[in-house]
């Protein structure tokens, strides 16, 4: 991938992150679920905008996730991780920030485990 293609392609995931977060906003009732994406590492927040804190958070640079790597299955385990938090902490409903990824793939699979756990969005 030459360098030009790569700034493309970081400029596009920018504009769609933009555009979605024009209507997304977390409450302390219906907070936010922010997902990122690495080559080799998952991160997942949960934040409160009106206060800009973050309530619950998942990676696979955990020591329990560690040998995990970004897969869809991964996607799926720490979907449910992060849903177990959300409801140990009384928090069943968020909103889902895709954060400008398509919503395919590892992406889906994190909105779905998140679901089997119990969490509406």
């Amino acid at each position: 991938m030459s360098v030009r293609e790569l700034s493309d392609k970081i400029r596009k995931r920018d504009r769609r992150r933009t555009h979605v977060r024009k209507t997304i906003v977390g409450t302390a009732e219906k907070p936010r679920m922010t997902v990122f994406r690495s080559n080799l590492h998952l991160y997942v927040q949960v934040i409160d905008d009106t206060l800009g804190h973050t309530l619950a958070s998942v990676s696979t640079m955990e020591q329990q996730f560690r040998s995990l790597r970004a897969t869809v299955q991964t996607g799926g385990v720490l979907g449910e991780e992060i849903g177990k938090r959300l409801l140990e902490k009384g928090i069943t409903q968020v909103v889902f920030d895709r954060n400008g990824y398509k919503y395919h793939g590892i992406v889906k699979a994190i909105a779905d485990g998140a679901r089997k756990a119990g969490i509406k969005f």
